[in-house]
C-alpha cells in the first residue's frame, strides 16, 4: 500500500469530512449488524456516552497512530492494546473528553492537539456509546503514561493499519452465537476489540 505521508493524511481527513461515511446514520449504529451479538439487555436508551482520540503525528514525513496497552491491573480489558478515551463527563464536549482522557493517561497537553474530526459513534457490547475524535500533533511527542491505567505507548504506522492485507477476521462465541469481529497484528500486538472496530471506520473513511 502506498505510504502515508503526513500532509496528505491530514488533507483527506478534513475532505472526508464532506461526505458522510455510507450507512452511518445514528439509527443504523445502534441496530445490530450481520453477525454482531448485542447483550440481551443491551438499551439504547441507557447506553453510557464515552470518547476517545485517534492521535496521529508524524515521523519522518510517515503518519503514525498512537495506542495504548491498558495496564493489566486494570479489571476490565486489562492488558488490550486501547485508545486513550473514557466516559464523558457532565458539561464536556465529545473533544474535551478525548483531550482530558489522553492528557491523564498518557500526559498528552490538550492546546497542542489539532482537532480534525469526529468519526462515526461506536456502540459497544458493554454499553458503551464512543466517539473517536480525530487530532493530529507535531513533533516532539513527549508523554508521560500514567502507570495505573497504563502499561506501554507505542505508535504505529497509519498505512499498516489502512492496508486491507493486514484486516484479519476473528470469531468467537457469545451467549451460545457466534460473533465475527476484526483484528489487526503487529509487532506481536493484537489489535481487536472496539479498538479494531473503530480503527476499520477510520480505514472505510480514508478509503
Amino acid at each position: 500500500m502506498q505510504e502515508c505521508r503526513f500532509p496528505e493524511v491530514v488533507a483527506r481527513v478534513r475532505a472526508a469530512l464532506l461526505a458522510p461515511l455510507p450507512g452511518a446514520t445514528a439509527q443504523d449504529r445502534l441496530s445490530p449488524r450481520p453477525g454482531r451479538v448485542w447483550p440481551a439487555t443491551f438499551d439504547p436508551a441507557k447506553v453510557r456516552h464515552a470518547a476517545c482520540l485517534l492521535l496521529l503525528f508524524p515521523r519522518g514525513d510517515r503518519a503514525h497512530l498512537v495506542l495504548t496497552v491498558r495496564a493489566e491491573t486494570l479489571g476490565r480489558h486489562g492488558g488490550q492494546v486501547s485508545l486513550p478515551g473514557g466516559a464523558i463527563e457532565p458539561g464536556e464536549s465529545f473533544e474535551q473528553a478525548a483531550l482530558r482522557e489522553a492528557q491523564e493517561e498518557i500526559g498528552l497537553p490538550p492546546p497542542r492537539v489539532e482537532v480534525l474530526a469526529r468519526l462515526p459513534e461506536y456502540f459497544t457490547r458493554t454499553g458503551f456509546r464512543v466517539t473517536p475524535v480525530v487530532g493530529v500533533i507535531q513533533p516532539p511527542l513527549e508523554l508521560t503514561p500514567d502507570a495505573r491505567e497504563v502499561d506501554e505507548v507505542f505508535e504505529v504506522p497509519l498505512d499498516f493499519i489502512l492496508d486491507p492485507a493486514n484486516h484479519q477476521r476473528g470469531t468467537r462465541e457469545l451467549g451460545g452465537r457466534t460473533a465475527h469481529f476484526y483484528f489487526i497484528e503487529h509487532n506481536g500486538r493484537t489489535i481487536w476489540g472496539a479498538t479494531a472496530g473503530m480503527l476499520m471506520n477510520l480505514y472505510r473513511m480514508l478509503a
